[in-house]
């Protein structure tokens, strides 16, 4: 591939890599290219060698992410599991870098006696996509405990960026400039009552009201203000609700699930009839938390 050519790597490549192995809906067609980098070193001088043009997608758990089923052109990046050193700094300080599950960083917190950082665990993907979409849980949202974060360029730069130089709202961050995460800095405190026991507890809970183990991505659209996505859906009779293989949880109506033969395009097909139908029936615009990329098979 000419994209790559003179790149000298430490991590793994991969052409036409079906996506549908790295996705949690376990749908999605091939990307051109998929990059696993050894560590944020062997990231960076991945991006200062690669072509200008080559589009870049950036994948950690695939919790987030509705792959198309034609697949993804360019390049897909893994941040999981090269790009996955946590450590404790001073203080109530962490460093977890981007393909750190979130799901570990609450566990190593609660060991290391600091919090609050129980929410995370209910986050289903890493560091790096809760840093990019403000992910949260359980009340709890990711850029609450942000001091700093670093970030990798197009041209391999890795920089120190202040969480006053992010503009954060509920879902969602804007980047001073074209850059991605690479790690984030937390400010935790003392916490001498946390526990993995009480992780567990909570997930158990969640348990309790959500698919957890169904291929599914989590919440499939962010709350309206003053409100629940998944009590317009159930509103209008949208529970249990199937296009192809794709399919309306009946456990809960803001998580869709695989059934089992789903494609990207039923996937997509329910998410807009959901939109379509709550609009008319309840007059609210429903936004999708996940991020749908590559092309449809008729592209």
């Amino acid at each position: 591939m000419n994209a790559l050519a003179g790149i000298s790597i430490r991590g793994r490549i991969r052409y036409d890599e079906p996506m549908s192995r790295h996705t949690s809906w376990r749908v999605g067609g091939p990307a051109d290219i998929y990059f696993q980098p050894a560590d944020v070193q062997d990231l960076a001088g991945f991006l200062a060698g690669l072509d200008g043009g080559t589009e870049i997608h950036w994948l950690g758990l695939g919790s987030n992410l509705l792959v198309r089923d034609g697949g993804l052109r360019g390049v897909v990046i893994a941040t999981h599991p090269g790009l996955s050193n946590l450590q404790r700094l001073e203080d109530g300080l962490v460093r977890a870098e981007a393909g750190v599950a979130c799901a570990k960083l609450a566990r190593q917190c609660a060991r290391w006696k600091l919090g609050p950082a129980e929410f995370f665990a209910g986050i289903p993907g890493t560091v790096g996509g809760a840093l990019a979409m403000n992910a949260g849980a359980f009340d709890g949202d990711t850029w609450q405990r942000v001091a700093a974060v670093e970030t990798v360029d197009r041209a391999g730069r890795i920089r120190t960026r202040q969480r006053l130089e992010f503009e954060v709202s509920y879902r969602e961050v804007e980047m001073p400039a074209v850059e991605w995460f690479v790690a984030g800095l937390f400010d935790f405190e003392e916490q001498a009552d946390a526990s993995v026991a009480g992780i567990r507890r909570l997930l158990a809970r969640r348990k309790e009201s959500q698919p957890i183990g169904l291929p599914s991505c989590g919440s499939v659209f962010r709350n309206p203000p003053d409100d629940h996505a998944a009590r317009l859906i159930e509103a209008c009779g949208m529970k249990g609700l199937r296009l192809g293989g794709a399919e309306v949880s009946g456990k809960h109506a803001n998580f869709i699930i695989n059934s089992g033969d789903a494609t990207a395009a039923d996937v997509e097909r329910l998410i807009k009839k959901i939109q379509d139908q709550v609009r008319v029936e309840q007059g609210v615009e429903l936004v999708a938390e996940v991020r749908i990329v590559g092309e449809t098979l008729a592209d």
